[in-house]
């Protein structure tokens, strides 16, 4: 962290959209640690980590934006288990939730990174997506940064929480998507008999 230094860790954090094993609750407080040892400063962290998230955020609202509706149709319709339907519900939970979806989801793990493609896809007004990207972002990394700062060498102890809750966001994720492929496997069973 002393070497690439605060706008490293911006690109780090931006990296992190992109590729979800680069953990920001490992960047965050390593560069609030290396804050607190006069590298940078924490306001020089903040900033670059903030800016990085929404750099990061942006490419992937492009990726949705480029991927677009019908284009999301088509390969919904080509998946096995999942109906155009789906596509619908979503989008039009989307269009009621989206504001907020986007500002909360900034500060959950693996959605932090996957709701800036929903929002693209929908085309979200970009102005609007952008300030909510930047004022959750710069409350999640705030807090992160901040609490590196202030347990200097023990900065590592946030990443041993931030990854309990890590593990509770993919254990109620995946008890979802169990639950959802159980009932979707049900239905149309139950057409297949109904039809038969």
């Amino acid at each position: 962290m002393e070497t690439i230094g605060a706008p490293g860790a911006g690109i780090a954090v931006a990296l992190e959209n992109l590729f979800p094993p680069l953990p920001s609750e490992v960047i965050l407080p390593l560069a609030g640690f290396t804050a607190s040892r006069g590298s940078f400063t924490i306001v020089e962290a903040i900033f670059w980590t903030t800016l990085g998230s929404v750099v990061g955020a942006l490419a992937l609202y492009g990726i949705g934006a480029a991927l677009g509706r019908n284009r999301m149709r088509r390969i919904a319709a080509k998946l096995p288990l999942v109906q155009v339907q789906d596509v619908d519900r979503t989008e039009a939970w989307f269009e009621r939730h989206g504001y907020k979806a986007v500002f909360f989801g900034r500060m959950i793990p693996i959605f932090r990174s996957m709701i800036s493609i929903p929002a693209g896809v929908e085309r979200m007004h970009l102005g609007l997506f952008t300030l909510l990207t930047l004022a959750g972002s710069l409350l999640w990394n705030s807090l992160f940064v901040g609490a590196g700062f202030l347990l200097g060498e023990n900065w590592h102890v946030v990443e041993e929480y931030a990854g309990i809750f890590q593990t509770i966001v993919i254990v109620v994720v995946v008890v979802a998507v169990v639950w959802w492929v159980i009932k979707r496997i049900r239905t149309l069973r139950r057409r297949d008999a109904e039809s038969a």
